[in-house]
C-alpha cells in the first residue's frame, strides 16, 4: 500500500503539532512549578540551579531544532512539492 503525499502531509502536520505542544508544555511546567521542580530533580541528581537551568534550556533548544529538521522541514517540502 502506497502513501500518497496528502497522508504524509497529513501526518507530519500533526507530528509537528503535538511536538510543539510537548515542547511549550515542557516550557510552561519549567516555568510555572520551577522551585518545586527543581528540588523533586535535584533529589536524584545532585546539580545546582544553574545547571538545572542550563540543562533544560539546551534540551528545549534541542528539542526545538528536532521538531523543526524532522517534522516541520518535511511537512513544507510536501506543502510545496504537492
Amino acid at each position: 500500500m502506497l502513501m500518497d503525499l496528502a497522508i504524509l502531509r497529513n501526518i507530519l502536520f500533526w507530528c509537528t503539532l503535538i511536538n510543539l505542544g510537548t515542547l511549550l508544555l515542557w516550557w510552561a511546567i519549567l516555568l510555572v512549578p520551577h522551585e518545586w521542580l527543581y528540588r523533586y530533580t535535584n533529589r536524584f541528581y545532585r546539580v545546582s540551579s544553574e545547571q538545572f537551568e542550563v540543562i533544560n534550556v539546551a534540551g528545549i533548544a534541542f528539542y526545538k531544532v528536532l521538531i523543526i529538521l524532522f517534522n516541520l522541514v518535511p511537512y513544507i517540502a510536501l506543502w510545496i512539492v504537492g
